[in-house]
């Protein structure tokens, strides 16, 4: 079988009957945020605080929701209360129709910098390792420094990318070298690339998502017993890592554990994930309230991946090679661990 699909209906599924409830009450709460927005346009200060205080109250109930579900780990939420400001400057960035190509990639790597210490900073306790640098300083002797970095190899070295093409290609190799520079050997994960998309002509209530084996391009023994990681800037849905995981599993693959990180993350998609699959935790920069019909995350973004990597054209989309050459000679030779890793895979790899 080449096309694996699997649907909104099935995803609901996995939802509670609390879910649905809490879903349902944002619904209501962003429809009444939906009516003050032309407000807006004429500068209204009292639009303003009724836009304010609709927000809070999406952001209190979103809270209450991911302390009820200890697998949703969202930044703002978790993190210090002087780091929160800037976590709301990047999504600010990130969110803003003006913000243009270089700028949105520069923000994007910020975001899973700082996803990275979410998921692995703040351990208590941890063991350090000591790192000796040799320094440009050579008189009056060749110079030396010593740095303590905390020992999370056990953590991040078990651990394979899997790239949700075509928007996470990025975001995965940002998190690959994070890990290479956490880890005391300068580990550098292995990839796994899943050319996975949404149907579009679906709606949010009967969404397709569909996995084409014969483009994508893995070893599948290579996942079993792993720590997998999924970077994908957005998760409106849950859709694409639910499909790429339900593929595993029935492939007979157990993954160790599951991680996924979003810069955005809508409250349906996160719960989806964590509600589906053993295992698995989500990390999040910013939590959206609702997807529209078209299963878009509102307010959201816009369309990531074409805001990282520019338009398609419909007749010609680029292959994986071609999106690298585009990013250029800056993001090659920061990320040329993670390109070796990732041209390996595509030119040598078995396609399964």
């Amino acid at each position: 079988m080449d096309k694996l699909i699997l649907n909104a209906v099935e995803l609901d599924g996995f939802l509670t009957d609390s879910d649905k409830d809490n879903l349902r009450t944002l619904d209501v709460l962003f429809e009444k945020a939906l009516k003050v927005f032309p407000e807006l346009e004429t500068e209204s200060d009292t639009a303003k605080e009724k836009l304010k205080k609709l927000y809070n109250e999406m952001g209190n109930l979103m809270q209450e929701i991911c302390r009820k579900n200890p697998q949703i780990h969202v930044f703002s939420f978790e993190s210090p209360q002087e780091n929160h400001p800037e976590a709301s400057r990047v999504i600010a960035k990130l969110r803003d129709i003006n913000t243009e190509n270089h700028e949105f990639i520069y923000y994007i790597q910020r975001s899973f910098e700082m996803l990275f210490k979410l998921a692995w900073g703040g351990i208590p306790g941890s063991e350090k390792h000591h790192l000796i640098v040799k320094t440009p300083v050579t008189r009056p002797e060749q110079n030396y420094a010593v740095h303590k970095i905390t020992n999370i190899d056990e953590k991040i070295e078990n651990t394979v990318m899997c790239v949700l093409l075509r928007g996470a290609l990025l975001p995965s190799m940002i998190m690959s070298k994070e890990i290479e520079e956490y880890s005391s050997h300068g580990y550098v994960t292995p990839f796994a690339l899943f050319r996975i998309k949404r149907n579009e002509c679906k709606k949010e209530n009967d969404m397709e998502y569909i996995l084409d084996l014969r483009k994508s391009f893995f070893n599948i023994e290579n996942l079993n017993g792993k720590d997998l990681i999924f970077a994908d800037p957005m998760n409106a849905t849950g859709g694409s890592l639910v499909t790429v995981i339900k593929h595993l599993s029935e492939s007979g693959i157990k993954p160790r554990s599951i991680k996924f990180f979003n810069v955005i993350s809508a409250l349906k998609g996160a719960l989806r994930v964590v509600r589906a699959l053993d295992n698995c935790e989500v990390y999040t920069l910013w939590m959206d309230p609702v997807l529209n019909e078209d299963a878009y995350i509102m307010p959201g973004l816009g369309d990531a991946g074409d805001r990282i990597n520019g338009i398609d054209g419909e007749t010609n989309p680029r292959n994986m090679i071609q999106l690298i050459a585009d990013y250029g000679a800056g993001i090659a030779n920061l990320y040329r661990c993670q390109l070796r890793e990732i041209e390996n895979t595509v030119l040598n790899c078995g396609k399964q």
